[in-house]
């Protein structure tokens, strides 16, 4: 029993100590196998490490290779431009050298000129000192001698043209004087009743007979439609007796038809030829009025060296008016104002009076021109030299620019005055005339429009085409075109006829 128990505890223990043997073993070589492998992954890690530290070197060398490339060529480029540089700076150099001998060889040049110059002076002072003293010698006079010699002659010839002078000038105010005596006696009563005037855009011609409106009226009215084309008057032929009545907004217009009537009348042969030519008769006998109207003013102002043309502006202004003022005598008027206010002042009354008679001058191309009557003025007054005070109070007789001098103050204040004074002024006349411009304006703006008249109190607007531009086919279709552009751009009463007018004229001279 105890033998077995010995037995099973020496085989116990010596299963345990091969069991540990056993372990130990398997131990060891599972570290042995450890081992190995770690070797084997340090010798993977440290073949990695090798070919990454090549791949690393070769991309270090290619970036340095890339820079200094880049670099080379940013040194290069830089070389470039500063050689171009360079070569403008040179070029520079030598530009300006050229120009500064250039400059040396003109100052050479000019100062040899100038001594010629001296020189030639200092020969024709010669000259002229040997020519006196030869003329001297010739004349027997000294030259202080020769000088009152010469000027008793011209004062003798000056008193000779001045007393001319003054009789033709004693001619022409007598021939004036009825004239001016009409005007200011009709001018004082149109003052004294002027609030009880009736605004009128009407001419009345007188008949020896009542016949002689049939004779004006003509074979199919072709008379009159001949006078009324001519002239863009409306004649009125009524049963008002022995009389005919012109009708026209523009007074020139008006004017021009009258003249041609009456020497239609007195004349007595009346047919389209005859009033074409009497037409531009009278035409021009109004332009040839208007002139002498213009020159009246300006001597009864008492102001000189005014341009002609500047004149002739002047003497369209009596056929003008402002709110039923005639601008004309308005102008006088301002003229007048202005002068007395500048004596009472101290100052030039001519001036004044020059700016004064001036200020409204641009009323006379207000239609013709765009702008209002101020800009067409200054714009006048410089085209013809007037001087700048007279510019400048034009410019400031409305208060568009601000007055700068006493001058323009003045004009300021006449112009207030004469505008301003009881019945001067009547604003029904002025807005009526200002819409029949328009209209006509309108119509005249369109292509192939040769002229066109308002007549009828603005109700109906005669217009003469082209006949090259504009055929018979068009001409209904213009015709449409100009009604719609009234309808849309005027107000007006009532209705506006639209007559259009397409003539062709054949002419030729037998020889």
């Amino acid at each position: 029993m105890v033998i077995a128990v010995l037995a099973a505890a020496l085989a116990g223990a010596a299963a345990f100590f091969l069991g540990i043997n056993y372990r130990k073993s398997k131990a060891e070589a599972a570290i042995g196998s450890a081992e190995e492998e770690a070797k084997r992954i340090v010798g993977d890690a440290i073949k990695t490490a090798e070919a990454r530290k090549k791949e690393i070197i070769l991309e270090g060398k290619d970036e340095i290779h890339k820079l200094r490339n880049e670099s080379e060529k940013e040194l290069s480029d830089r070389r470039r431009e500063i050689q171009h540089q360079e070569r403008r700076n040179l070029q520079k150099e030598e530009s300006l050298e050229k120009k500064l001998e250039t400059l040396e060889r003109k100052e050479d040049q000019i100062d040899q000129r100038n001594k010629k110059a001296e020189e030639r002076l200092k020969e024709a002072e010669a000259v002229r000192k040997s020519q006196f003293d030869m003329l001297e010698k010739i004349s027997s006079f000294s030259m202080e001698q020769a000088k009152e010699y010469l000027l008793n002659n011209l004062e003798n010839e000056l008193v000779h043209e001045k007393a001319v002078k003054i009789r033709e000038f004693e001619q022409q105010l007598k021939e004036d004087s009825d004239n001016a005596a009409r005007e200011i006696i009709a001018t004082a009563i149109q003052r004294c009743a002027a609030d009880h005037v009736s605004e009128a855009a009407i001419s009345v011609v007188p008949l020896p007979n009542d016949e002689m409106k049939g004779r004006i009226i003509g074979r199919e009215g072709r008379n009159i439609r001949a006078i009324e084309t001519l002239t863009g008057v409306d004649l009125i032929i009524d049963d008002t007796p022995e009389a005919i009545t012109l009708s026209s907004f523009e007074p020139v217009r008006r004017e021009v038809a009258r003249v041609a009537l009456e020497k239609l009348i007195s004349d007595g042969r009346i047919h389209p030829t005859r009033i074409e030519e009497t037409v531009e008769k009278a035409r021009r006998e109004v332009e040839s009025a208007i002139k002498q109207a213009g020159e009246r003013a300006v001597l009864e102002v008492g102001v000189n060296g005014v341009h002609h043309e500047l004149v002739k502006l002047l003497g369209r202004l009596r056929f003008r008016t402002s709110y039923g003022q005639n601008v004309l005598n308005h102008s006088l008027e301002v003229a007048y104002l202005s002068g007395m206010i500048a004596s009472e002042l101290g100052l030039n009354p001519t001036v004044a009076k020059r700016a004064g008679l001036l200020h409204d001058i641009g009323k006379a191309l207000d239609h013709e021109m765009e702008g209002s009557h101020v800009q067409i003025g200054v714009e006048v007054a410089k085209k013809y030299r007037e001087n700048e005070a007279v510019v400048h109070a034009i410019a400031a007789h409305h208060g568009d620019v601000e007055a700068k001098t006493i001058v323009a103050c003045i004009v300021q204040a006449a112009d207030a005055i004469s505008a301003a004074r009881p019945g001067a002024r009547r604003e029904n006349l002025e807005n009526y005339i200002k819409r029949l411009e328009k209209l006509e304006e309108l119509v005249s703006s369109f292509g192939g429009v040769d002229s066109c008249y308002a007549i009828q109190a603005g109700r109906e607007v005669r217009i003469l085409v082209k006949p090259d531009l504009v055929s018979d086919e068009e001409m209904t279709l213009l015709a449409r075109e100009i009604c719609k552009k009234i309808e849309g751009d005027l107000d007006y009463p009532g209705q506006i006829k639209v007559n259009m007018i397409r003539e062709s004229r054949a002419v030729d001279y037998a020889k």
